[in-house]
């Protein structure tokens, strides 16, 4: 995520309504810093089952995490409900950069930022290659 500004909503093209659960908060009566990112692998791969096709336990080709990055301005807290922004900052032949805002659902002010990269790969070699078309295709309209 370039630049000074936080992103606002208007910067995503998807969102994703995940709930809270008691279980993501800790100690501290916010939620853990850990399950920020479980809410980044939530909405990309939603996206990518819906509009895009992906069968993660079938598909000879499957997208790795191979970079991730959060960066938080303020705490979420059971009960509250995330509105996961996604948006695709580059798009390449075998890897793309999702970039990722998490917005308290009703907040204009972002909760945390950060990005996410994946690298297709061959299940068997794991070897990279070329993001599968209807995945692309997906992925094009996010591209910010």
């Amino acid at each position: 995520m370039s630049g000074a500004a936080d992103p606002s909503r208007e910067d995503y093209k998807h969102f994703l309504a995940i709930p809270t659960r008691w279980m993501d908060n800790d100690v501290y009566h916010h939620v853990n810093n850990v399950v920020y990112y479980a809410y980044f692998d939530t909405v990309i791969n939603k996206y990518l089952m819906d509009a895009g096709g992906l069968d993660y336990t079938n598909d000879k080709v499957i997208g790795i995490a191979v970079e991730t990055h959060c960066r938080f301005k303020q705490s979420l807290q059971f009960p509250d409900v995330v509105d996961a922004g996604l948006r695709v900052g580059h798009l390449g032949n075998s890897s793309v950069r999702y970039e990722i805002g998490l917005f308290r659902q009703g907040d204009a002010a972002v909760a945390a930022v950060g990005h996410f990269v994946h690298v297709f790969v061959d299940r068997a070699s794991q070897k990279p290659v070329p993001i599968p078309g209807a995945i692309r295709a997906a992925l094009e309209r996010l591209v910010a």
